[in-house]
């Protein structure tokens, strides 16, 4: 029940972060088109038309957390090898964003950074990783041929004389 509830929760704040840096990068790339100087030498028309590029990338990939997250709630699996990746990746992605965040924008984007990254941390620790098929060991033989695991803390290996 948490699980689908965190998943849902987590599809929503990320449809709506997209839609906001969508937007923020419209206004940003209208900004650059309106100018009439260059940066560096750089041509207006490029840079607002890699601003448009980078708002509707950087939506696209929203989306796609968003529907590895409902997707994830709706069967209440974990998300496939390569859905974890994708939430990994934009895990590590609002961590980052975040810690720069505090210094360029303020502590308010910050704490909604983070909440945005618990959500995805929770997301990958909440469902478990599939489990492997049986038969497939790390180095793809038998499972019987793996060495036997070593013995709880304070327990005594039995030696032979």
């Amino acid at each position: 029940m948490v699980r689908r509830l965190v998943a849902g929760l987590a599809a929503i704040v990320l449809v709506a972060e997209a839609a906001v840096l969508v937007l923020v990068h419209i206004v940003l790339g209208r900004t650059t088109a309106n100018q009439s100087m260059s940066i560096a030498g750089s041509d207006p028309d490029v840079m607002s038309k890699a601003t448009y590029a980078m708002g509707a990338g950087m939506g696209a990939f929203l989306l796609l957390c968003a529907a590895l997250a409902v997707l994830a709630a709706l069967r209440d699996r974990s998300p496939g090898r390569f859905g974890r990746v994708v939430l990994i990746s934009a895990a590590v992605t609002h961590a980052v964003l975040g810690m720069l965040a505090v210094g360029l924008v303020g502590w308010a984007a910050f704490a909604a950074l983070m909440l945005i990254l618990c959500l995805l941390v929770l997301i990958l620790t909440l469902y478990p990783a599939a489990a492997r098929p049986a038969g497939e060991g790390d180095g793809g033989g038998p499972v019987e041929d793996a060495p036997p695991p070593p013995p709880p803390f304070g327990e005594l290996k039995p030696t032979s004389p």
